[in-house]
């Protein structure tokens, strides 16, 4: 490409999101297709239910490892070029796990695939801080965050056809196979990224240092305040939603071949949804807009944790409303936390905030599963848990005040 010195116009702008958006999409389905495989999995590698744990958990661990390791090179680096590195890394990792030929090589494949999955999703949000103006950033954000909402809708009901069909390794050749198509539209449609360079910015030697990015990240307060800002946003969602459909069956009543009806009515209308949000931060606020959603999202956080049985349609109503705004809070929430810091440190910076993301669902889910416990074929202490998610939420829209957030021109792209 050519460079430039004009923003990007219209017609490009919605394809460089949609493009970060497949990325975005495929590195979260390599994530979320593991979980409905375990009944597949377990016998054929003949390993029992805390195996199997870690082989979801490792994804998780390894992308938090590998954000704080990225946080140390990712601002010397163009963005295009780290960014499709990574991608192709992500591919050949995945296709590793439809190639693994023993629980070992899968745990070792999955650990791979985490840690270049957790770079990836750090610098999809790092591109659209640089190249979106801050005016437009939130409808960018819910554009990519809608991919969390195809994901959801696919990722379940796509494995089990597929390992049903074909073995438990097509669910990841199918993976692979569309990195690489989509590793290919990024090679044309992404722009190049150069401004945040430290030889654009500052002097060499005043950078040369590798923990220099990190250190100057982590010495300013405000970025700290949005790292602290991410912490509680995690910790008001994933000590609920790790343990959502182990309530609904334990306790709702609802059976377990009616689960994938609440990830598709939740999916479908977050696919909508959360681009309309982005547009409401944008138009009204970004802090605004992210309280009003947050406040909102208090009302499920209590009904979706505190249910009894009910019809499968209530469930599925309530979900629904669940999954709109509960995640939803994530869209301003993340056109906030990108636009917390100047662009020379937004790499490191959204590395770090990718590592925080990462450790915190980690430690939610874990707190989550502490205060739970089943008795008598039911789930209890699930409605605690809710409430525990509830104070965090309203820890978050205290605290996201005091975030200051940085509205300057994001540099040209090239």
């Amino acid at each position: 490409m050519t460079s430039s010195t004009l923003p990007l116009d219209p017609v490009r702008e919605k394809l460089l999101l949609a493009t970060l958006a497949g990325i975005q999409f495929a590195h979260i389905l390599d994530f979320m297709i593991m979980m409905p495989l375990g009944p597949i999995l377990m016998p054929a590698l003949a390993i029992d239910a805390r195996q199997f744990g870690l082989l979801v958990s490792a994804y998780t661990f390894t992308a938090g490892a590998a954000g704080v390791l990225a946080a140390l090179f990712v601002d010397r680096f163009e963005r295009k070029k780290l960014l499709l590195s990574m991608f192709a890394l992500f591919a050949l990792a995945t296709l590793a796990c439809g190639l693994a030929t023993s629980y070992a090589t899968l745990l070792a494949a999955r650990g791979s695939a985490g840690a270049f999955g957790g770079v990836l999703g750090s610098m999809v949000h790092t591109i659209v801080g640089d190249v979106i103006p801050f005016e437009r950033r939130g409808r960018a954000a819910g554009v990519v965050m809608s991919a969390f909402s195809l994901s959801t809708v696919a990722g379940v009901p796509l494995a089990l056809f597929l390992a049903n069909h074909f073995g438990w390794r097509f669910p990841f050749f199918f993976i692979a196979t569309l990195a690489i198509v989509l590793l290919l539209l990024g090679l044309r449609q992404l722009p190049t990224l150069r401004g945040h360079l430290p030889s654009a910015v500052i002097g060499e030697e005043e950078r040369a240092h590798p923990f220099a990015a990190m250190c100057e990240t982590l010495g300013n307060a405000n970025h700290l305040r949005a790292l602290a800002f991410m912490a509680l946003m995690m910790l008001a969602g994933f000590t609920v939603i790790p343990y959502l459909t182990i309530y609904a069956t334990a306790s709702v009543g609802i059976r377990q071949q009616d689960i994938p009806y609440l990830y598709l009515a939740g999916g479908c209308a977050t696919f909508f949804t959360s681009r309309l949000i982005g547009r409401l931060a944008d138009r009204h606020g970004k802090v605004r807009v992210f309280r009003i959603t947050a406040c909102a999202a208090l009302v499920p956080l209590y009904v979706q944790t505190h249910l009894p049985p009910v019809p499968l349609a209530v469930m599925i109503g309530c979900a629904t409303v669940f999954f709109i705004l509960v995640p939803g809070r994530m869209v301003p929430a993340m056109a906030i936390i990108t636009s917390a810091v100047e662009p020379r440190l937004r790499g490191t910076f959204m590395s770090l905030n990718g590592a925080v993301q990462n450790l915190f669902s980690g430690i939610a889910a874990y707190i989550g599963g502490l205060m739970i416990a089943m008795e008598d074929g039911r789930l209890v202490g699930y409605g605690d848990v809710g409430l525990l998610a509830m104070a965090a939420t309203l820890l978050a829209i205290v605290f996201v005040g005091r975030i200051r957030m940085q509205s300057a021109a994001p540099p040209a792209p090239t």
